[in-house]
């Protein structure tokens, strides 16, 4: 193996030609000679922190007063002595309690209406708040004004040697211009990502987008129009590349580039199938979107999961942001088990009948969550896996939809690094606590060395529950 001669190959090594260019994963060929039998080799040189932020619209049925006493998020015992209820939205994830922390009862009050013109505005400013933990300045003109966000911050820590510092997806329409309701830019809507105050960060819907901008299928969109009406694989444009390499790669080096580049191959087949099926004439349950969107909700969120254990094994970026849906959307999810749309459940009037089909979607949008984790588990990291390397923050901004209030909101925790994180535990803040200190805290596990996040108090005890 080239690890055992003074060869090595770059940590940051691309398959090019004709204009694609594939990121590699790391290999043992790429470990520094006389380093392989160390810790300073290739485990050390892959061991890089990543970040999931995952958004999560409209709060949750556990929120409720009700729901909040029937455990249907929060689980009543805390630290590692809990149960998840049966009928929960968190119950999914029971098989991985070993990754999950569970941090209940904290606030985003930096979502509600500060002065009366703000009153009714819940759904227009809450999306900016998640991550900046800030409150919007009400404008729909160019004056925006809120707050560096969250990931941003991460990114600029650990994202600036990679080729992309970070990447922003999301799964609804969020291209409205100009203004929304209640004197509410659309920017605010529209992204959970801001580079500044000021700059908010564009989302990418088509997976097919984020496939490219990964991958480099071509040198401009005429190039990849052209590929993709050939039928071409991007693979097939760097064959000679794939097999110069794969003659100087140990048999160990081989299978993983082998089973890259097929997990890479599969992901394009599934987003080239979506297109065809979109473009094929047949009536569209989402007509607006792009062909490379697929109408189903599932499909979509696993090709975006893909994208991102892909992007994170070649080290393209360390830092994601998903927005999952759109305030106020009434996208109706048939396979939650119940047809009445997102917006309309999440005013359920508190009763229980209503409050419990509510929880039926929340329960199936936290059920797209083993998929991404089997993912990242499954992907090998040096001597560990993606999962053990990767932080995940899931939640919302809003908590009780039906009343649009921002106390007790939704926030979990998923990673397999246990210095990251208490797993398997319940953490249940004091009344009042900012969801800011959690992330504060998690500022801090990133090597961030600042006093204060948003409206936070003081770091969140992570481990003192535990």
């Amino acid at each position: 193996m080239q690890f055992l001669t003074q060869k090595t190959l770059a940590r940051r090594s691309f398959l090019q030609g004709m204009s694609a260019t594939i990121a590699l994963p790391y290999l043992d060929a790429m470990t520094p000679a006389g380093q392989f039998l160390s810790k300073a080799g290739g485990a050390a040189a892959t061991g890089h922190k990543r970040l999931v932020c995952i958004e999560s619209v409209h709060g949750a049925a556990g929120s409720n007063t009700w729901g909040a006493s029937k455990f249907l998020w929060a689980p009543e015992g805390v630290g590692k002595q809990f149960s998840l209820n049966p009928e929960g939205a968190l119950i999914p994830l029971d098989k991985w309690r070993d990754n999950l922390t569970i941090v209940s009862n904290t606030d985003v009050r930096m979502a509600e209406a500060f002065d009366a013109p703000e009153i009714g505005g819940d759904h227009f400013r809450s999306s900016a708040v998640f991550l900046t933990q800030s409150h919007p300045k009400q404008t729909q003109g160019s004056d925006l004004f809120v707050g560096t966000s969250f990931d941003q911050i991460v990114a600029r820590k650990i994202g600036q040697d990679t080729p992309l510092p970070s990447m922003q997806l999301c799964i609804e329409n969020l291209d409205q211009a100009g203004g929304c309701f209640y004197n509410y830019a659309c920017a605010y809507t529209d992204t959970i990502s801001w580079a500044s105050p000021t700059e908010p960060l564009p989302m990418i819907r088509n997976p097919r987008a984020a496939f490219d901008m990964l991958f480099g299928a071509g040198a401009n969109n005429a190039d990849r129009s052209a590929r993709r009406k050939d039928n071409g694989s991007i693979l097939d444009w760097v064959v000679g590349e794939i097999n110069s390499l794969k003659r100087d790669l140990g048999a160990a080096d081989r299978r993983r580039v082998d089973q890259y580049l097929e997990n890479v191959r599969e992901l394009e087949r599934r987003i080239e199938k979506v297109e065809a099926k979109n473009t094929s004439g047949d009536e569209r349950q989402i007509p607006e979107a792009p062909a490379g969107v697929p109408d189903s909700f599932e499909e979509h969120m696993r090709l975006m999961f893909d994208i991102q254990v892909l992007a994170f094994q070649s080290d393209m970026t360390r830092v994601f942001s998903f927005k999952t849906g759109r305030d106020a959307s009434s996208r109706v999810f048939v396979e939650s088990g119940t047809n009445k749309g997102f917006h309309p459940a999440s005013h359920h009037g508190g009763r229980e009948a209503a409050i419990m089909e509510f929880n039926l979607i929340n329960k199936y949008h936290v059920a797209m969550l083993p998929y991404f984790l089997e993912r990242l588990k499954e992907t090998k990291d040096g001597d560990s896996n993606l999962l053990d390397n990767t932080t995940i923050v899931y939640g919302s901004p809003m908590a009780d939809g039906n009343v649009h209030n921002h106390r007790r909101c939704p926030l979990i925790l998923l990673s397999g690094d246990q210095a990251q994180l208490p797993r398997n535990t319940h953490l249940k803040a004091p009344d009042g606590t900012p969801m800011a200190d959690v992330f504060l805290s998690l500022l801090h596990n990133y090597g961030i060395d600042t006093p204060s996040f948003g409206d936070s108090v003081s770091p969140f005890a992570l481990y003192s529950n535990a």
